[in-house]
């Protein structure tokens, strides 16, 4: 299963709205979410932080870039092809899965730091942040190698395609399905929203709304019979839907280093600077320029009379 949810060839058919949508969303996706800045709250924070950067910019360059974009510009990418076809899936959910968990443990060091103080100088730390990273990343990457079986690559009317494997158990498939539910979607949810409170609440919840759609729809897909559905024809609205979905889900990727920045102090401080600084520059500029217009036409004026 692809996080795009999409293997079929796109050129044999007429091009839909989405489709076009698409090709434009997911480089501009790229484009915004891989340039972010680094605000600390403190030094287990900076660490934190770092790793949700790390992991978002691979959700963006496997998932955005190097299967979203590139699709809509090579008939054959390269990931049509074995053994990329079967490892695809690894790196896609193990990055995603991994920038998912640094943002709910994330969450939790932050509201350890906060309400806990006896513990707070065992967890929120740097060793601890370091150790818990790691394994986040070994661990997300762990439960991402199931789905090695779960595609496969077949050649059909001269071209190489990456697709759904027909001939995978569908117990299997859907117990791919409920655990990536589960560990991607249920539990982060649940966490987030039991510890948050008023703690980082902007950033949760737009976690969790950008995230719905796609597990609603993925579970839809997958766990009915319209797992043959042809993923890209768009005369089915659940595929409109499901890659409505997709494109929100990956959003978060892109938005998460931005929405933790906007919460920093610091961050708010050299902004509203910056702002008033750029405010300061536009209006003595426009000062300058309506002076050298009134001087001007002063200078006009004075010519005018001494020429009569």
């Amino acid at each position: 299963m692809t996080l795009s949810g999409m293997g079929e060839d796109m050129g044999s058919q007429t091009k839909h709205w989405m489709v076009t949508l698409q090709e434009v969303f997911y480089p501009a996706l790229a484009a915004v979410g891989i340039p972010c800045k680094n605000c600390t709250l403190s030094r287990s924070s900076a660490l934190y932080l770092m790793a949700i950067s790390v992991a978002d910019n691979f959700v963006l360059m496997f998932i955005v870039i190097l299967e979203l974009s590139l699709k809509y510009h090579q008939q054959e990418p390269f990931w049509s092809y074995e053994p990329w076809c079967s490892l695809r899936d690894i790196f896609n959910y193990g990055a995603y899965n991994a920038s998912t968990w640094l943002v709910v443990l994330f969450t939790v060091e932050r509201f350890i730091a906060i309400h806990t103080w006896k513990i707070k100088p065992k967890i929120c730390n740097q060793r601890c942040a370091a150790w818990t990273i790691a394994a986040t990343f070994v661990f997300s990457h762990l439960f991402a190698i199931p789905h090695y079986w779960s595609n496969t690559s077949v050649h059909d009317n001269n071209q190489t395609r990456c697709i759904y494997n027909p001939e995978a158990p569908t117990r299997f498939i859907h117990a791919l399905v409920w655990i990536q539910t589960l560990q991607a979607y249920i539990f982060p949810f649940l966490i987030i929203l039991t510890v948050n409170g008023p703690l980082l609440l902007t950033i949760s919840m737009s976690f969790v709304l950008l995230s719905v759609t796609r597990a609603i729809t993925q579970i839809i897909l997958r766990t009915t019979e319209l797992y043959t559905l042809d993923r890209n024809d768009y005369s089915h609205q659940i595929n409109i839907a499901a890659d409505a979905g997709t494109m929100l889900c990956l959003s978060n990727a892109a938005a998460n280093m931005y929405l933790y920045v906007c919460t920093q102090s610091r961050f708010r401080h050299e902004f509203s600077a910056c702002i008033y600084q750029a405010s300061f520059y536009f209006t003595s500029y426009f000062f300058k320029k309506v002076t050298e217009l009134v001087t001007k036409l002063q200078d006009s004026k004075s010519n005018e009379l001494l020429e009569k």
